[in-house]
């Protein structure tokens, strides 16, 4: 096996014994545990498991590895999925009018602060073309209204798979993807908000914050699902405001959030610290990698 760290990651029922039975089976096939990383749901008697193993030295092929896990897997109703760490993950950035996010994604991928490859930014308007070109990344404008929404949709796909993404990131995408669209690429689609919803819907969220008097802005990042804005929370921050504060300080400070929870998203993704459990996200601290 060429690539050295290997990452597994489990969900099953909780019962005795789990711990001592995956190990050994690591054991046995020659690898080493470079970290091991529980969690358990008492609650809904879930069993949560992350575990990077290091793959120097061993002779077991991927498809053997992987049919020899199964057999320890389907007696113990496992949902599992494994990581080899051999590739890069294809990632494209979905945009409209606001470049905080945007910029903050291409500057961290430039400087290799994300272990991914952007291969394209698509956007509804023309306005963020420039940040995309100064990062050299090829940018796609798509425009779109009520009309032409499932055609649009079908190019931006039809992008998608050209490139072969692996995951879909909404910078402020301000357009309601299609079911359709969402089901093509479950727990695929990371998208970030801010922290006011669902109270302060619609346009201007600031204003209304501002008007509100809110003590407390923030951010979630979530996947999303065909519940618009309800899909398993990944990260979310906030920072407690005054009275001081004006629309055009919240929606800094708003953006500042922004900025980091969706990098820090984004970065669990594709480190492969997240299991999904129905609507919520269990999601690994990084364990020294």
């Amino acid at each position: 096996m060429k690539s050295q760290i290997v990452t597994f990651l489990i969900k099953c029922p909780d019962q005795k014994g789990l711990v001592a039975q995956i190990t050994n089976f690591f054991y046995e096939k020659g690898f080493n545990i470079v970290s091991c990383q529980q969690y358990v749901n008492a609650i809904e008697n879930t069993y949560f498991m992350r575990i990077r193993l290091n793959a120097e030295g061993t002779e077991i092929s991927k498809s053997s590895l992987e049919e020899s896990f199964l057999k320890l897997a389907v007696p113990l109703q496992f949902d599992w999925s494994v990581n080899y760490g051999d590739k890069k993950q294809n990632v494209a950035v979905m945009v409209s009018h606001t470049s905080h996010n945007l910029y903050d994604l291409l500057e961290r991928h430039k400087e290799g602060n994300l272990d991914c490859s952007i291969k394209m930014v698509i956007s509804n308007h023309d306005k963020l073309r420039p940040i995309a070109e100064m990062f050299q990344i090829p940018y796609y404008y798509l425009p779109v209204t009520k009309d032409t929404k499932l055609q649009q949709e079908i190019q931006v796909i039809e992008l998608l798979e050209s490139a072969k993404i692996d995951l879909v990131i909404m910078a402020r995408y301000m357009q309601i993807l299609s079911a359709s669209f969402i089901n093509q690429y479950p727990e695929r689609i990371i998208n970030i908000h801010h922290s006011f919803l669902p109270a302060f819907q619609g346009a201007n969220p600031y204003r209304k914050a501002y008007e509100r008097g809110v003590k407390l802005i923030g951010a979630t990042a979530h996947y999303a699902t065909v519940d618009l804005d309800e899909g398993p929370i990944i990260e979310q921050d906030v920072e407690p405001v005054t009275h001081e504060s004006t629309p055009a300080t919240l929606r800094r400070i708003g953006a500042d959030i922004e900025r980091i929870v969706l990098a820090k998203a984004v970065k669990n993704h594709l480190n492969n610290q997240i299991i999904v459990s129905g609507n919520r996200a269990i999601v690994f601290p990084e364990a020294g990698e």
